[in-house]
């Protein structure tokens, strides 16, 4: 495939367009490893990990593949303490507990946002990219970054955000359409009702932008990297396609959500950690979401729900399980992560070929 638009192969030296979206929980140094060698850009995620875990990931890829490889984080910045509105929060999810035999005062982990220690070990592992959500962590950390020539890019769920992304100076800027799996990336915004799908969203960041845009939602194939290159992004971020690769760690009772799934199984939700994100819809969406004004901020919400999620998987049950899921799961494919971007490539070539009759 000779690509048209050669910004991104150029910017972090890869030989496609694609990049293996980071997905917290499900992306694992194998996939990295497997698709940068593809050609593509691969990606791991530090959102759920301790520094130490995070280096663990670090010399994994480092040692499977010399070429571009990207980490992302969590650019949030921690909630005060609510302590009312933790209880009103934890009232709600009372029976759960009852009904799962868990003590009431029950916490899960929280989720740790990019600081100076993680800085220090990219600045230790160079790392051709980072990338980050929710916006960019403080000015110093992204200052040193860029002074050792680390790439940094971030997700835009409007055209005002990658206007701010690029004034703050990201190299690239991915355009996040309200299709996408996972958290959104909003953070100037917090209505999730005036999100923006990808093919409107992405015309309209890169008319915003002189840096090079990565569209991101509902992409699973050749067919959306195609269009999404026609709307002017240099390249695609895709996630959901890559969860049923056999690299990646999403566990066997997520696949088999994921393979049951339809264009129709997803909403958007803050009920698993106080941030809307899209899955798939389940019990507890169902009866006390999809968006729950009791929810504590980000990600204090999560403390209270992921003790409920082990003990009910442990009975077969995905009732309170983060389903995380793009609106296309169909186009999850089982094939190893280097094969998926080869096919990738080829279904781009063919959708080119064919508007081109």
């Amino acid at each position: 495939m000779k690509w048209q638009d050669r910004r991104l192969l150029d910017l972090f030296g890869i030989e496609h367009p694609i990049l293996q979206a980071p997905m917290a929980g499900v992306t694992s140094p194998q996939m990295a490893i497997a698709t940068s060698e593809a050609g593509a850009l691969g990606s791991i995620a530090a959102a759920m990990l301790t520094p130490e875990g995070t280096r663990q990931e670090l010399q994994m890829v480092k040692q499977g593949t010399g070429r571009p490889f990207n980490i992302n984080f969590f650019a949030h910045k921690s909630p005060p303490a609510d302590a009312g509105r933790d209880t009103r929060w934890r009232q709600k999810l009372a029976p759960y507990y009852g009904e799962l035999g868990i003590a009431a005062d029950a916490r899960g982990p929280s989720r740790a946002a990019f600081d100076a220690s993680f800085c220090d070990l990219l600045l230790e592992f160079m790392p051709k990219v980072a990338s980050f959500h929710f916006g960019l962590p403080d000015r110093s950390l992204v200052k040193r970054l860029k002074a050792a020539k680390i790439l940094v890019i971030s997700s835009a769920t409007t055209a005002e955000e990658a206007r701010w992304l690029e004034g703050e100076g990201v190299d690239a800027v991915i355009a996040q359409g309200a299709e996408a799996g996972g958290h959104r990336g909003m953070f100037l915004v917090d209505d999730i009702s005036r999100q923006a799908g990808t093919m409107a969203l992405v015309p309209q960041v890169v008319d915003a932008v002189k840096v090079p845009v990565i569209a991101a939602g509902g992409i699973g194939d050749g067919r959306g990297i195609a269009a999404a290159l026609a709307l002017g992004a240099a390249g695609a971020q895709i996630g959901t396609a890559f969860m049923l690769t056999p690299e990646a760690k999403t566990t066997p009772l997520h696949r088999a959500a994921l393979k049951q799934a339809n264009d129709n199984s997803t909403t958007l939700t803050n009920v698993f950690t106080g941030r809307a994100a899209r899955g798939i819809v389940n019990r507890i969406i169902r009866e006390i979401g999809p968006m729950s004004a009791d929810a504590p901020a980000f990600p204090l919400a999560a403390e209270a729900t992921q003790p409920l999620r082990g003990p009910a998987e442990a009975k077969g049950s995905t009732d309170f399980t983060s389903l995380w899921s793009g609106q296309a799961p169909t186009l999850a494919r089982e094939m190893p992560a280097g094969e998926l971007v080869a096919a990738m490539v080829r279904e781009t070539e063919a959708a080119f070929r064919r508007t081109r009759g």
